[in-house]
């Protein structure tokens, strides 16, 4: 077996590393910070902790799936999981509440009957057998499976089965989110709740493809679940999981490019200067963070949007509060914003990011239930989280080192951040009776702290079919032989179970070869 080197050390790259050592090959991590995890980050204050990325597991199957194929030791011996439930509380702006319950269809219907009147929990129930459909044509090929080279089928077909919607004569069916929303589930309610999964990824409705049904879908069929600790925890056990078969991390070391030699990848080139030989180069880092050979897609390759450019980001509050967490209190809850189309128009509008408006975004209030992120059961700690336009934050060329300021034209980065921030809490009052009085301290993260730490402050969106492959990323082989690409940035696209997948994807690809099609 050879040796393969594995460029950063987020989820995705970690899942691949442990996969290949288990295969027999010598696996050296090579990441330019001083520790693991991608965005699974622990910021840790007063004995408060805080997740200051994702929050919270959906489809767990995919990293049960990675230490029973790496290990004796199942996933729920090295982290103890909790299935939240509700799996959310939603609060609309007419003050309407609702709790879905979690993996239960026939519970949601129920609930959303009760707070959102007859009806209603019906045409949600109807939507997601329609978004389940979806899943069913799309699971294989955007998750079990290397990107297609015939990729444009996933592209040009739409396979959510739209109604079709009669006005003024003309049958239509919904091509986008918004559409469903709009002309599928007759209540602004359920059209807010239906586009919260998207925004949640920095996806715009109107354009996002119906098939993004989906992550509704797969959030009510599989269930939310919590690692108690937070998040991190599930990025310690793969980190250790890695170490248990022998993966060697090389953390504060910096890759710059990609070595090529008689037209293969044949190592890494780090930035003293130092090139490390390997049979197999991993790339898990956004493109154009690493040179690499031959990195230009040709035309017929890759989609034609490649998932390079400026995408939302998120505005992260940390909140320190007094006083034990109150017994109504729910893991999640989401307060949507006063003015939806507001909202949208802010984060994905022609308008400069810095000139935008918007008012109040749609906040998502994490209050976990777990002592370890707190000092006593007399405080609690809380997170709150919002998408903010791409372009909140440093330029993509610019490194933190070559700037006096993270600057937004004349605007620092503190002072549009701030006075959302403030917009935040306001809107998670609505979650956390008397956040105000209980506040002890909190914490602003913008998307240039992310990048910071992660290399990338925008939010990769999970690969979906139709929209004419926006939304397709570029696949995990490379037209560099021996150069594969995982995590986020590459097939299957963004979210935790995707990563964890793509690292599946990758070791197939360099254990079986390019013939590779996935677990059967």
């Amino acid at each position: 077996m050879g040796r393969v080197a594995v460029i950063g050390a987020g989820m995705g790259a970690m899942a691949a590393a442990a996969r290949l050592a288990v295969a027999g090959h010598r696996v050296t991590v090579y990441e330019r910070t001083d520790t693991y995890g991608g965005a699974l980050r622990r910021r840790e204050r007063d004995g408060f902790a805080f997740d200051t990325g994702p929050g919270l597991l959906p489809l767990p199957a995919v990293y049960r799936d990675l230490f029973v194929k790496t290990g004796k030791e199942p996933l729920e011996e090295c982290v103890e999981l909790v299935q939240t439930d509700p799996s959310a509380r939603h609060v609309f702006p007419d003050g309407t509440r609702v709790d879905l319950p979690n993996a239960s269809r026939a519970g949601v219907v129920a609930a959303l009957e009760e707070s959102l009147g007859r009806g209603a929990g019906q045409r949600w129930g109807d939507f997601l057998v329609r978004g389940r459909e979806a899943w069913d044509r799309t699971r294989r090929p955007l998750l079990e499976e290397p990107l297609w080279p015939n990729w444009d089928v996933l592209a040009g077909r739409e396979p959510y089965p739209a109604v079709p919607h009669r006005r003024l004569l003309r049958t239509r069916q919904a091509a986008t989110l918004a559409q469903v929303g709009a002309w599928e589930l007759g209540d602004a309610r359920l059209a807010r709740l239906l586009e919260s999964h998207a925004l949640a990824y920095g996806l715009d409705p109107r354009t996002a493809p119906a098939s993004a049904a989906v992550l509704p879908y797969m959030e009510h069929a599989f269930g939310v679940w919590y690692v108690r600790g937070g998040l991190r925890e599930l990025a310690r056990a793969v980190h250790e999981r890695c170490v248990a078969r022998r993966v060697e991390f090389r953390f504060g070391t910096e890759v710059v490019r990609v070595v090529e030699k008689d037209g293969r990848a044949a190592g890494v080139e780090l930035a003293d200067g130092t090139v490390e030989e390997a049979d197999q180069v991993v790339l898990g880092v956004r493109p154009g963070l690493v040179a690499c050979p031959h990195e230009a897609p040709s035309e017929g390759e890759v989609p034609p949007r490649p998932a390079d450019g400026p995408v939302p980001g998120r505005l992260t509050v940390l909140l320190a509060l007094r006083g034990g967490r109150d017994a109504d209190a729910v893991h999640r809850t989401v307060v949507h914003s006063p003015d939806r189309d507001a909202e949208v128009e802010a984060l994905f509008g022609r308008a400069p990011a810095g000139r935008r408006g918007g008012g109040t975004p749609t906040v998502t209030v994490l209050r976990p239930d777990d002592p370890a992120l707190r000092p006593d059961g007399n405080h609690e700690s809380a997170v709150l989280t919002a998408t903010v336009p791409a372009g909140l934050g440093p330029a993509e060329a610019e490194r933190p080192e070559d700037r006096p300021g993270d600057r937004l034209g004349d605007r620092s980065a503190e002072q549009w951040s701030e006075p959302l921030a403030e917009l935040m809490l306001t809107a998670a009052e609505a979650a956390v009776p008397g956040l105000r009085e209980r506040l002890l301290w909190h914490e602003v993260r913008t998307p240039a702290d992310t990048r910071r730490e992660t290399g990338t402050e925008g939010v990769p969106a999970p690969a979906l079919a139709g929209g004419g492959a926006a939304l397709l990323h570029p696949g995990n082989a490379t037209r560099l032989p021996g150069l594969h690409r995982v995590g986020g940035w590459s097939h299957p696209g963004g979210g935790l179970p995707h990563a964890g997948m793509s690292g599946a994807l990758v070791a197939g690809l360099v254990v079986e070869g390019p013939d590779f099609r996935g677990s059967q």
